[in-house]
């Protein structure tokens, strides 16, 4: 096989607007597969690198070596120092050197593997176009004609040459689909695989929720209205929440539609699920009650230290706030972002009076007040000793009865009761584990069962060793072992 630069230039672009790739990528697969072929004149190590100059379409090879020292025993890729020097005077051990080679022909089996590789170089170059055209499409909602369909997943024709996978998994459970039908899917993944499909579609997706609202209201597209959240059951149920960014505007009006038309719109593409679009408030407490409908919250409790809100509706709303098997709830607590705990009114009135009951005994025990005192201070809204020790004072003179002198007194023991507290802790064994990201006294128990007492006796630990250790999974136990050993790094 004879190839002259005159004849390469008009083939690379031949076969670049053929394929709709750039030029660039097929002068980098012919080099590939000339490079391939030239090798096999040399031994199976050898390195070869062909250029083809852009501009005049001329061919060189290059036989390239690694400088290495004189006293080595070189091996078809490397070459003694002295010898290098004598190409290059500069060159110095571990530097890459190549050696230019004569013209080479290529018989009928080296052009036949030539080929081979610029199919397939070809082919990759293709996969790589079409990830970088769709890039731009990444998030967005298209219509895929059925190419086929197997157990695991239908391939989409996007067009364009263009195929997608569509898994079992990012199906709604209504979906039957069939060759030739028409479909539309989301685009939630595009990257390049030496082998299959490149871009990857679902029909399950948060997002396909959302955008299909933007192509239904053009209130979203103009971003006078905005989807803050949104949660799904896929086919069955979802939730989003919005809000607007005009007054006069009504949001959940405006995705609702004249008769229901838009948000009957989204439902019919996903197979009737069933939408309910929520007032956004920058409140927790306000939008889990947005989020509870179309049940009515009676009260509610946030706890922010364990990211947890309490939510209480009527005995007879209690099964409508749930939903079936939980699906009210878990679709309210995935929008709102909060661990929602949805009881009766009746069982939320006996929690709060059995945590009020132990409150009032803590004070009592602890800041040695009477039950009257401590009633008082749960009414004003404390709930734990630190609170009313780091309060300001004057907080605590505008609670009615409360002079300078009670004031500073109360906050005196509670500090004390912190100080006791923490020099108790400090005698325990394994009360340095503590520090630790992560750490949990009951984990921290654990440890000191095994011997482990300080973070230095973690920090010589090894992942095998705490894995003996009920509840403790791989991930977790080297994250702590690495926490504990960057003081030694440091």
């Amino acid at each position: 096989m004879s190839m002259s630069s005159k004849d390469i230039l008009p083939l690379i672009e031949s076969l670049a607007n053929a394929k709709r790739i750039s030029q660039q990528n097929v002068f980098e697969a012919l080099e590939s597969a000339l490079a391939a072929t030239t090798k096999k004149r040399f031994e199976e190590e050898s390195v070869v690198r062909v250029e083809i100059n852009r501009t005049t379409g001329k061919i060189v090879s290059f036989h390239c070596f690694t400088v290495i020292e004189d006293d080595l025993q070189p091996d078809a890729a490397q070459m003694r120092l002295s010898d290098a020097r004598q190409m290059d005077a500069a060159a110095e051990v571990g530097a890459h050197i190549e050696e230019a080679l004569g013209p080479i022909e290529f018989g009928r089996i080296d052009a036949q593997t030539a080929k081979g590789i610029i199919i397939q170089a070809m082919r990759d170059a293709e996969r790589r176009q079409v990830v970088n055209q769709f890039k731009s499409k990444l998030y967005t909602i298209m219509t895929g004609i059925v190419k086929k369909v197997t157990r695991e997943m239908v391939l989409l024709d996007l067009g364009d040459n263009v195929d997608a996978v569509l898994y079992r998994e990012d199906m709604l459970p209504s979906d039957i689909l069939r060759v030739n039908d028409r479909v539309r899917v989301f685009v939630y993944d595009v990257h390049y695989e030496p082998r299959g499909a490149q871009v990857f579609v679902s029909r399950t997706h948060n997002d396909m929720l959302v955008e299909l609202f933007r192509l239904e209201v053009p209130e979203i597209g103009e971003e006078v209205i905005q989807i803050k959240a949104a949660a799904r059951d896929p086919g069955i149920r979802a939730k989003i929440a919005v809000k607007t960014n005009d007054g006069r505007i009504d949001p959940i009006g405006a995705c609702v539609g004249m008769r229901g038309s838009r948000v009957q719109a989204v439902s019919g593409e996903l197979g009737g699920e069933r939408i309910d679009i929520v007032l956004w408030d920058e409140s927790p407490a306000q939008l889990v009650i947005n989020a509870m409908a179309p049940a009515e919250v009676e009260s509610i409790v946030v706890d922010e230290e364990s990211h947890s809100i309490d939510v209480a509706v009527k005995q007879e709303h209690l099964s409508q706030a749930i939903g079936r098997n939980g699906q009210n709830v878990k679709l309210a607590s995935e929008l709102t972002g909060w661990n929602l705990n949805v009881m009766s009114l009746e069982d939320a009135q006996a929690k709060s009076v059995q945590e009020t009951e132990v409150l009032s005994q803590l004070f009592v025990d602890e800041l040695g007040v009477d039950e009257d005192f401590a009633s008082i201070l749960i009414e004003e809204g404390f709930s734990s000793i630190e609170e009313i020790a780091y309060v300001p004072v004057s907080e605590l003179l505008s609670i009615e009865g409360f002079d300078e002198d009670l004031a500073h007194e109360l906050r005196d023991r509670a500090q004390e009761v912190l100080k006791e507290r923490q020099a108790e802790t400090q005698q325990q064994p394994g009360h340095e584990l503590l520090n630790i990201e992560g750490m949990t006294p009951e984990l921290a128990a654990k440890l000191v069962e095994h011997g482990i007492m300080t973070m230095e006796d973690l920090a010589e630990q090894a992942v095998d060793d705490l894995l003996e250790i009920e509840g403790l999974d791989e991930e977790t136990a080297a994250k702590l072992i690495m926490t504990a050993r960057e003081p030694w790094f440091n």
